[in-house]
Formats: C-alpha cells, structure tokens, sequence
C-alpha cells in the first residue's frame, strides 16, 4: 500500500529528476577528490519512519557500523538528508585523500572532516538540484555528525523526527576502485507527501 502512494508515472518522474541531480552532485565529488565517481539508480519507497532502518538494510546491505551526517532542508517540502557510509569506507576514503601521491584538494584532514565535506557536496547539490526542478528553493539547517560508529537503527530517530511516515529517496556514489560508498537518504515528511504529489503532478503537464 505505501508504495502506491506515488504512481508509476511518479515514480519515473521522480527518479529521473534524482538522476539529473546525482550527476551534478557527482561531478562536484569527482572534483573535491579528483577521482572517478560511480553513480547508482535512485530507489524511492514510502515507509514507516520507525522502518526506515530496515528498509535502507535490505536496500543497501550494510550490517556494519557506520558514519552518518544529518541536514534538514525545508520549503513547503521539508525533511531530513542523511549521508551515511560504512565506518571503515569512510577510513579508507581518508587514506585516499591523504595519500601524498594523489592529487586531491587535501594535504591531511580527519575522517569527520572530510565526511561533512562529502555530506556538503553530495546534500547540497542533490537536495537543492531536486528541489529545484520541483520549482521549490530549499533552506538548510547545520550539518551535524550523528556518529562515527553507529548501528543503522541508531541512525533513524522516529521520535526526534516526529513522522509516522515518509518518501525515502536514496541513492549512493563510489570511488572508483576503492572500498567507500556514501549513501545520501533524503526523507520527506509525511505532511510534504501530498506537496510532492502536487509538484511531480505539475512537472508533468508541462512536459
């Protein structure tokens, strides 16, 4: 039943909007680490905020700690955009970074460093790009570090978000031949739903 809260032709829409959005959010990241960025097909679900964390498992297979950042945004749209990897990808991912033979924007920096510098670019080009093309300017909180080693349920805090439910929205980026993927989950309140609904509806009779 959730996932018929979007039609088909919603659905297309929206992820094709995603698609454009991961393009110039991975250009932007290909830039910060002057590597090759590989991009995913965005997936779209509609869930029980407090299965959110299952839902993003069976999606992504992570059953490892990880490393999250937080950022709300907020329009008439409004929710939350999480950036999440795997602990040690976020070490290995540093160790790219500070490899004095790659050529890369950093001299030395820490894993929580360089996560919210991927956080920025991948929520603030992805976010603000979808947004955009649904005619909506979004404003965004401060990033904050949910954790550095954290079980996925620990990520989602249904009572600190204060939803029953909401659009899930993910896609994820790697480096080319290295052991990181980022994750950037974009969860729409349940009150935005029937906005998005309208915004996709009008997209689409312009078309």
């Amino acid at each position: 039943m959730r996932d018929q809260v979007l039609t088909e032709e919603q659905r297309d829409a929206l992820q094709e909007i995603a698609n454009m959005a991961m393009g110039q959010a991975a250009a932007r990241l290909a830039g910060l680490l002057d590597t090759f960025i590989e991009l995913s097909v965005p997936r779209v679900r509609v869930v029980r905020v407090d299965e959110a964390a299952r839902t993003l498992r069976d999606m992504t297979g992570i059953d490892e700690s990880v490393m999250a950042v937080r950022q709300g945004f907020r329009s008439d749209i409004k929710g939350e955009a999480l950036v999440i990897c795997r602990s040690s990808g976020a070490a290995n991912l540093c160790a790219l970074v500070n490899d004095p033979y790659i050529h890369s924007a950093y001299e030395s920096v820490s894993q929580t460093e360089l996560m919210f510098d991927v956080a920025n670019v991948l929520t603030g080009a992805c976010v603000s790009s979808i947004l955009h093309q649904l005619d909506r300017t979004p404003i965004f909180s401060a990033p904050g570090l949910i954790g550095e080693k954290l079980a996925l349920d620990d990520v989602f805090q249904p009572k600190v978000l204060g939803w029953e439910i909401a659009l899930l929205l993910e896609v994820n980026f790697s480096v080319e031949d290295r052991p990181f993927r980022a994750h950037l989950v974009m969860l729409m309140a349940e009150d935005s739903i029937r906005r998005i609904h309208e915004a996709l509806n009008a997209l689409l009779s312009s078309l």
